[in-house]
């Protein structure tokens, strides 16, 4: 088996986190200790609100008019804040209640009365009434919402996802689920959001990114990462992984320092996702790839591919010492769930190898675990990559309910099933021995056939040439996900194909070879 590219970046303790993430409950405790170390609540909430209408106004430089949609608690005084400073600058200001001042407490209630103090007026919400601005900001719910959102903020919440207008969210776009980044019930859909103190986990994930718009976080001059006894929830995944595990060649390397993966798959019929697995695996950098597939698929991959070794199988009988000579298993991509299917699994499971599994591997693995899981389930050497329905039923739930928490969710299938989980889908989730990651890149043109058979490839050429598991996991998953970004800069998101991918993540993985390290700038 390869050593690991990067020896200074071998163990846990060197190889890139990126930016924590925090559930809301811990970003309450950094706001609390902030307030502790000498910072009234008050100031606070006034340094959030301008730092709200600053971004507000590099977003927007010509905007003489805004909406502040306030509902109680911190985060409509920080609509109420941001309403005054509007108005100091001259902006004319529409601010809308959901809660009238009269019934708020505390800060809440001075940042109202800074705001009236600024002769901005106050309208309590009215189903049907206009938006006057030319910004709406939200400060309706913050991120203390659990349940599904009711009553008058369902109603304006509709009624800012019908305007039109562009729109500001404060700390969270409301009703969105801080920790899990799921839907409760109707979010709003901002153009920009700007959230504080600590970056939130829900943020980054599930429904999020359809509602987030463009982020801008700002610690407000707190340190979270200080707070040593705060384990971050998550940790967002970043570019600069590339560069820390994939360093330039040595001069004298040859095929055999960068391993042999061996991809299983293709059942008649479904050559094409075996095929794709292969071409990425080998577009990644392993040494040698081979592609054990039905006979039927043999000459086709041959044509496309003639780098990688075929072998024509009708199962897992048929694959000899194969597994035997490669340092790697990637199994799934069109593997089939019939007996061909199974027996090939089998012989997967038991080459001792690491292994990364996926599409048909996995319904296969989950028919196999019905009720309480037994303790040989669970392996240290393999990546699961499920998508949610595979998630789902590899946990025995349904799909809407791995979607309404995808963190515990990936989670729960990593201290099942061991080894590292990658959950699928916008916000992907790679779950391992050293925690949650999440991978802030990729488009909506990734929603294609064969996108997971390309990240199933990626993988294998990464576990192949050495690297650990869980840093193969995160690097593959940011690599996947920007060569699919640099592909959709080139040509759009609609019509993006899996096999465009492999060709931009060779450049990705290549130090130098994309004009002005785009790997630091996406």
């Amino acid at each position: 088996m390869p050593v690991a590219p990067l020896e200074p970046h071998e163990g846990p303790n060197r190889q890139p986190q990126g930016r924590p993430l925090y559930v809301a409950d811990q970003v309450r405790e950094l706001d609390r200790r902030t307030i502790e170390s000498g910072i009234g609540g008050f100031a606070l909430m006034q340094h959030a609100a301008a730092a709200a209408w600053q971004s507000l106004k590099r977003r927007w430089p010509g905007v003489q008019s805004i909406t502040v949609l306030c509902g109680g608690g911190n985060n409509g005084g920080d609509g109420h804040v941001l309403a005054a400073l509007a108005a100091n600058e001259g902006l004319r200001v529409q601010r809308i209640l959901l809660k009238s001042i009269e019934s708020l407490s505390d800060d809440a209630r001075l940042a109202a009365d800074m705001a009236t103090a600024a002769d901005v007026g106050a309208e309590p919400w009215q189903s049907g009434m206009a938006f006057q601005g030319q910004v709406l900001v939200d400060a309706l719910l913050g991120t203390g919402l659990s349940g599904d959102v009711l009553g008058g903020a369902l109603d304006a919440i509709t009624a800012i996802n019908r305007c039109g207008k562009p729109v500001l969210a404060i700390d969270i776009p409301s009703g969105l689920h801080a920790d899990t980044g799921a839907e409760l019930g109707s979010a709003v859909r901002a153009s920009l959001t700007v959230t504080f103190i600590g970056d939130k986990l829900g943020l980054h994930t599930g429904a999020a990114p359809s509602h987030l718009g463009d982020l801008d976080f700002r610690p407000l001059g707190v340190d979270a990462e200080a707070q040593t006894d705060l384990v971050p929830a998550a940790h967002l995944l970043e570019a600069g992984l590339v560069s820390a595990w994939m360093p330039p060649r040595r001069r004298g390397a040859h095929k055999g320092d960068f391993g042999h993966a061996l991809i299983l798959g293709g059942a008649p019929g479904f050559g094409g996702a075996a095929l794709i697995a292969a071409e990425a695996c080998a577009r990644l950098g392993a040494g040698k790839v081979s592609l054990a597939t039905a006979p039927e698929h043999v000459t086709a991959s041959l044509v496309r591919r003639p780098e990688v070794m075929v072998h024509g199988v009708r199962g897992g009988s048929d694959l000899g010492v194969l597994p035997e000579q490669a340092d790697v298993l990637v199994v799934g991509p069109g593997l089939g769930q019939g007996s061909s299917g199974q027996s090939m699994l089998q012989v997967a499971l038991g080459a001792g190898k690491p292994l990364v599994v996926d599409a048909d591997a996995l319904n296969l693995l989950a028919s196999r675990f019905t009720g309480e899981y037994r303790d040989d389930a669970r392996r240290d050497g393999w990546i699961l990559t499920p998508h949610p329905g595979e998630a789902s039923r590899l946990l025995g739930i349904n799909v809407a309910e791995v979607e309404a928490d995808r963190p515990s969710a990936a989670r729960e299938l990593q201290r099942r099933l061991g080894g590292v989980v990658v959950l699928k889908g916008a916000g992907t989730l790679v779950a391992g021995p050293r925690g949650l990651a999440v991978c802030p890149f990729g488009n909506p043109g990734m929603a294609s056939g064969g996108m997971g058979d390309s990240l199933s490839g990626i993988l294998g050429a990464l576990l192949a040439q050495g690297l650990p598991l869980e840093a193969a996991a995160r690097l593959g998953v940011v690599v996947h996900a920007l060569a699919a970004d640099m592909a959709a800069d080139d040509s759009g998101e609609r019509g993006l194909l899996a096999t465009d991918l492999a060709s931009y993540a060779q450049l990705l993985i290549n130090p130098g070879t994309v004009d002005g390290d785009a790997t630091a700038t996406r």
